[in-house]
């Protein structure tokens, strides 16, 4: 049995201190109940949690492209970030998904169809759908953040829970994916092979059975399949109902495939199990899922090890670890000093975290009380999972092991190898592990401390009841059982008495031996006997035909062994004491080690003869002692080639030949007696003969193998000598090669350096001149916008991703979305003057192509550059003009307004009336070609110029022209306008009166 998490026992013991008989619940109650249930599922959003780290990107860019943009899933992207510089995942997930991308903020609910990415230097957790930050606990050290996230997701999401494992290095996520798996949710893991780095896929597949392995593709393929399959309850509701049998027809084929019976465990757990199965296999019906284990036989071993999935770790629920170093521990230490011995049994050990927690805190006990010389420490830590006490025995753990063991323990129990840590030999020693059910097996005695953690929580109550009888059983007086936090002794008080009912530990009690009722654990393959019906059932009678059979083959039969290649006796045929006995020391089942004088002589080689084919090797004439007779044995060995199941075991058989029976009466003479046993005596000389010549045959047959060997040897050495050389001469490449990656690395490094100062060149640019830049992608979505646009934008960081569109702002732009698609379409800039309607500013519009450095075109920029100050000159020269206007129109005397290159630029009302002339002819023209006659125009305008030089600024000038409209002498006053500068911007002229 393997630990389980807490949430098995929040089902099946929701108050710990009820009966066990109140656990039991109805199934069809269950069933009615599961309906209103349906509606709160299927209202809450299902969450995938996706851990990455190096490698990664390259892995969710292929399981993002292969992915629906619409499952109705959330998705949040773990990945082992920088604490030190701004995280790019989100734009990156971005470009390889139609679903909205966002880094994740503090209180953020989950919505279906989105992509949530942590942040860096945080960690993030799930609950009732809401995603939650946390600032880490140090700044330095070993960082979590998969693991911590997905234990969340399996408590938040129960087992709708999925986590995927991708690229990466370390165990990150190996610990949270068996979190969510021991809950009934989906383990999904990229395969190895397809990894750019292979360690975190790796861990996860050894700590943890994976529903789906494969290549991030497969993995996007078989999440959507999962879920489009997936029904809450519909086990419950459909197949169950129908047929209570199917889970007991399931246990049986269990039972058959593994020899583990599972008959008394609850059925609400295994039909947990169960429903997962059928999920992944999309099978909706549960009796065609019996025939599908029927006919994949594998499936019910990999059902097994999903029944037998446990979360443990060291140190688990520290509360009652602290209880255990400050006040039992001692107690049960002080109370042996005299037997100077300890044994503890701790069943369901699963991956021995547990056990080695014992050892560990048990050695600081001993040292602090000064007792380390006179102890003996024995720790047996059993479980039902192979594979569990396999990976317990190699005491390796990944270095996720620093979230629960301090660094003091760590450097004092346990050496580092890689990027793993192994327990140290002395603590190592203390621990015992083995392969053990505690159903059907013997149970360990005599014990002084048993800790049986989650173990009870998947059984019947009948069946906790018989083990809390065998626990008392096999403990002593005054031993300590430490129970689960969701177990209880339930009515057994006369068995345990409560030390610390909070924290489930309890000292043996005593009791009136009338008090403890008789007790059978069932057997790998019966049900327990019954102490109403005790009386051994009647047995069918056999037929004639069966009967005479067994007696003739009890008769007739010879006595005979069935052994392996290597000589271990299997099975024993009839009586064998005549030809085989047990050898002296250490017991050994080896039909060599057990042969009589002779027979073991010539045994060997008529098995090593019976190897090459499948034809019998026959034996006779061998002498065999018995008492101070000989007899004389034949004895036939054969290879077995049919059945299949027994193809390649060795059937000896023994017989004894039969004795020559000597003449009787006074007839026989002494010579006659004389050649009978000449003739024995050469009998027996041929007898010796061939044996030795059948021992030189295989002696030469042995050194021809042996020569062959050596050759083979010989050659195996040559490649190894060579494949040293290669490997020199890698390491060699290798070096270089490590060389040329370091001086690549510095050269990364200045690019990377060189790229931030580039950036912050930009920025500082962007912001230094108060443009406001919006940078668009091909969907028109913000990928990056300066400070100065949240002016005119209501825009946060959170935006980013956002369709622009979504965003509001003040501008008078209504064209801006048609006139953003035709740039893409046409990829031609356009330019608009628009009005900020919020505080009437101006603003100059540019909507541009986003060109890459390798000249492709990767969405807009648009620019808006405030024009304000620009439209106010402007609006107030126009005011000038039309007051200057309105003046000139509006007054009694003629005036004309010249360039300083004395171009015409304007006439009043005036001077159009005083000289008949339509302003508008003469607009531009020269005004000494236009007003003065043609023999005067150079020398007046010479005069003039000259006189102009010659004034004051702003001062006026006469001069006199003949009129070339009615040849009459004219009067001028010219004033010289000026700018601020001194500049002449204009030349005003009026007729005197």
């Amino acid at each position: 049995m393997n630990e389980d998490v807490k949430q098995d026992a929040s089902i099946e013991n929701k108050n710990t201190t009820e009966d066990s008989t109140a656990i039991k619940k109805d199934l069809s109650k269950e069933a009615e109940q599961s309906n209103s249930d349906l509606e709160v599922i299927e209202s809450k959003v299902r969450t995938v949690g996706i851990g990455a780290s190096a490698g990664g990107i390259e892995s969710l860019e292929i399981f993002f492209k292969h992915l629906s943009s619409s499952t109705g899933l959330a998705f949040v992207v773990i990945q082992h970030l920088d604490p030190k510089r701004k995280g790019l995942m989100r734009e990156v997930i971005q470009r390889f998904t139609e679903m909205s991308v966002f880094t994740a903020t503090d209180l953020t609910k989950v919505v279906s169809n989105t992509v949530y990415v942590i942040p860096p230097n945080k960690n993030i957790a799930i609950l009732n759908g809401t995603l939650h930050l946390f600032d880490l606990a140090s700044k330095e050290g070993l960082r979590l953040p998969i693991d911590y996230f997905f234990n969340s997701l399996a408590n938040d999401n129960d087992k709708d829970g999925i986590g995927i494992i991708l690229s990466g290095m370390g165990s990150d996520g190996s610990m949270g994916l068996k979190a969510i798996k021991t809950r009934g949710g989906y383990a999904l893991v990229q395969s190895p092979s397809s990894c750019k780095y292979e360690s975190m896929p790796q861990s996860a597949i050894k700590s943890v059975p994976a529903d789906i392995v494969g290549p991030p593709e497969i993995l996007a393929k078989k999440l959507l399949n999962i879920i489009s399959h997936d029904r809450p309850s519909s086990i419950l509701t459909t197949g169950l109902a129908l047929d209570e049998n199917a889970i007991e027809k399931i246990i049986v084929q269990i039972r058959e495939q593994t020899g583990n019976d599972f008959s008394q465990y609850k059925k609400s757990t295994l039909q947990r199990r169960v429903e997962r199965r059928m999920n992944i296999h999309q099978i909706t019906n549960i009796n065609n899922y019996v025939r599908f284990i029927n006919e994949n036989p594998s499936e019910a071993e990999i059902l097994f090890k999903e029944i037998l999935i446990g979360v443990t770790s060291f140190f688990r629920d520290p509360d009652i670890w602290k209880k255990l170093r400050e006040s039992i521990i001692p107690t049960l230490l002080n109370q042996n000093q005299e037997k100077k011995v300890l044994r503890i049994w701790i069943p369901g050990c699963s991956t021995g975290e547990e056990a080695y927690s014992f050892a560990i805190i048990l050695q600081e006990a001993i040292e602090d009380l000064g007792l380390k010389t006179r102890f003996t420490i024995q720790i047996f830590a059993t479980d039902l999972d192979e594979q569990a006490v396999s990976v317990a025995r190699k005491a390796k753990y990944a270095s996720s092991i620093e979230q629960n063991v301090s660094p003091h323990l760590l450097k004092k129990y346990f050496i580092t190898e890689g990027d793993r840590y192994r327990v140290k030999g002395e603590v190592r020693q203390m621990v015992i592990f083995a392969v053990h059910n505690v159903i059907k097996d013997p149970p360990f005695s005599k014990l002084d401390f048993l800790s049986c953690r989650n173990m009870l929580i998947y059984m019947q109550s009948g069946l906790q009841k018989n083990l809390m009888y065998l626990f008392h059983h096999s403990l002593l007086e005054k031993g300590i059982l430490i129970l689960g936090n969701s177990e209880s002794i339930n009515s057994l008080n006369e068995l345990f008495i409560p030390i610390d009912a909070q924290s489930r530990i309890f000292k043996r009690g005593k009791f009136r031996r009338s008090s403890l009722d008789l007790f059978d654990l069932p057997s790998s393959y019966y049900k327990p006997a019954t102490h109403e019906n005790m009386k051994a059932p009647e047995k069918a009678a056999e037929n004639l035909e069966v009967l005479t059979d067994k007696l003739l083959l009890k008769q007739l039969s010879p006595a005979g062994v069935l052994v392996n290649s290597q000589g271990d006796i299997l099975y024993f045929i009839g009586s064998t004491a005549s030809y085989l006995e047990p050898a002296v020391g250490k017991a050994n089942l080896n039909v060599l080690s057990m042969a009589k004088e002779n027979i073991n002589t010539i045994l060997p080689s008529a098995i090593r003869k019976a190897k090459k084919n499948f034809d019998k090797v026959n034996l006779h004439n061998v002498k065999v002692k018995r008492d101070k007779t000989t007899q004389l044995v034949a004895i036939s060995v054969q290879q077995i080639e049919a059945p299949i199941s027994l193809r390649g075991k060795f059937l000896i058989l023994f017989n004894d030949e039969p004795k020559t029976r000597k003449k009787t009466g006074t007839s026989a003479t002494e010579g006659n007696q004389n050649i009978v046993k000449i003739s024995e005596l050469e009998q027996e000389l041929l007898e010796v003969n061939q044996e030795l010549q059948n021992t030189t045959e295989e002696m030469q047959t042995s050194e021809e193998e042996l020569k062959s060997t050596n050759e083979e040897l010989q050659s195996t050495n040559e490649e190894l000598q060579s494949t040293n050389e290669e490997l020199t001469t890698s390491k060699d490449e290798m070096q270089s090669l490590n060389e040329e990656l370091q001086k690549t690395n510095l050269q990364l490094k200045i690019k990377i350096d060189d790229a931030i100062r580039a950036s912050s060149d930009m920025n500082n640019l962007l912001n230094s001149g108060e443009l406001a830049t919006l940078f668009l992608d091909k969907h028109l979505k913000i990928r990056h916008f300066t400070p100065y646009a949240t002016k005119i934008f209501n825009l946060i960081p959170t935006d980013i991703g956002r369709p622009f569109t979504d965003i509001s702002m003040g501008l008078s732009y209504p064209t801006m979305l048609a006139d953003a698609k035709e740039v893409l379409r046409s990829l031609i800039f356009i330019e608009r003057s628009v009005k900020n309607s919020q505080d009437d500013s101006w603003f100059k519009v540019r909507i541009m192509p986003y060109r890459t450095i390798d000249d492709r075109i990767d969405g807009l920029v648009i620019t808006f550059i405030n024009i304000t100050s620009n439209k106010q000159l402007e609006q107030r020269l126009a005011d000038a003009e039309r007051v200057i206007s309105f003046y000139t129109n509006n007054v009694s005397n003629v005036m004309i307004k010249l360039s300083p290159e004395w171009e015409i630029k304007e006439l009043n009302e005036k001077a159009e009336e005083y000289f008949n002339i339509k302003s508008a002819d003469f607009l531009k023209k020269d005004f000494f070609d236009t007003f003065c006659e043609e023999s005067a125009q150079e020398k007046t305008k010479v005069e003039v110029e000259k006189l102009l030089k010659m004034a004051l600024p702003n001062s006026v000038l006469a001069f006199s022209t003949i009129s070339i409209f009615d040849k009459q002498k004219v009067n001028w006053n010219a004033l010289k306008i000026n700018d601020e500068n001194g500049v002449v911007i204009n030349i005003m002229l009026t007729i005197e009166d």
